[in-house]
């Protein structure tokens, strides 16, 4: 019967509960091992080896090669991934159950991230400023060799607000929407954006298909996002007027069209401020503020975001799971 279930699941454009429930799990329990490649490090190696072939002439040709990039990693991701869960499943159909479960768990990125930020949190608390500044160099693009405590945390929560939806909620809501293939789609479209979507002359126009795809695929998750963000804040009694407010008045601000979504709704149920000045390799850079400055940011707050992020997680599961 399980074996059953599980054909007509791959068939199916929905996957069935249990598999998008184990695969949840297994990311918050085991996260992504060193050892095993990574679907993201593949789809990465094969965006940089194209963008050498096609990042190249002037403008107009380069956003023309970036459209080509989209058009090959994104369907290529979606396609070798039903390929490949249907060649394990014919091949037996435990290691296909064992390949779309590992597969799909790829896609959520929450372990991952609450251990960086927890690790900046603890090393906050044992006051080696330094090492916090390390190692939050890992997972943001600003500098950090000099910011002090308060924007050590703020880096912080504003990674994980923001990677509520890029590593949790989006891929949920992709994998409920087509399963496996299409999670892992998603995935590419995230990759692409973190890899050629910036705004600078190697990449304004080769990257504007991959940013704009990326600010496509987002947009839904990132304002159900919030509105469950509100919920959670309600339920465990944190400032849900103000994380409502934060998320009406200063999302729209956010340089992102969904960024700001999560990040003003952490800010205004912890009541703090995120957003303010940055400095990228050098050169400082402003961002609208989120939420209202009630509260100094202290490491402690690194770790209720942490906790907002895997309540998100649970109760977009479960929302999509019954609907």
């Amino acid at each position: 019967m399980l074996m059953q279930d599980f054909n007509l699941a791959f068939d199916s454009p929905l996957l069935s509960v249990w598999l998008i429930f184990w695969a949840f799990v297994l990311d918050r329990v085991v996260g992504d091992p060193r050892k095993i490649p990574h679907p993201v490090v593949v789809i990465g190696t094969f965006i940089a080896g194209l963008e050498n072939l096609l990042n190249r002439g002037g403008s107009n040709r380069r956003k023309l090669g970036g459209i080509v990039l989209v058009l090959i990693i994104v369907p290529g991701t979606y396609f070798l991934t039903w390929g490949l869960v249907l060649i394990l499943s014919r091949i037996n159909s435990w290691l296909g159950l064992l390949g779309s479960l590992w597969l799909l768990s790829t896609a959520f990125a929450s372990k991952s991230l609450a251990q960086a930020a927890s690790e900046i949190c603890r090393l906050l608390t044992d006051r080696d400023l330094t090492g916090a500044r390390r190692k939050l160099s890992w997972i943001v693009g600003r500098d950090t060799a000099e910011l002090p405590t308060g924007e050590v945390v703020r880096g912080t929560v504003e990674t994980v607000a923001e990677n509520i939806v890029d590593g949790v909620t989006s891929p949920l809501f992709y994998a409920l929407l087509g399963g496996v293939p299409l999670a892992l789609a998603y995935k590419a479209v995230n990759t692409l954006d973190s890899m050629v979507g910036y705004k600078n002359k190697r990449y304004l126009n080769f990257g504007w298909a991959g940013a704009r795809l990326d600010d496509l695929a987002n947009f839904v998750p990132a304002r159900l996002t919030a509105l469950l963000l509100v919920i959670i804040a309600f339920a465990k009694g944190l400032d849900w007027r103000a994380a409502l407010k934060a998320v009406r008045k200063d999302a729209p601000k956010h340089p992102s069209p969904n960024s700001g979504f999560p990040e003003s709704a952490v800010a205004g149920a912890l009541s703090i401020r995120l957003g303010g000045w940055s400095s990228y390799g050098g050169v400082k850079s402003f961002r609208a503020y989120m939420g209202e400055e009630r509260d100094n940011l202290i490491p402690e707050h690194i770790m209720e975001t942490v906790k907002l992020m895997f309540a998100a997680g649970w109760l977009f599961l479960t929302i999509g799971l019954i609907i």
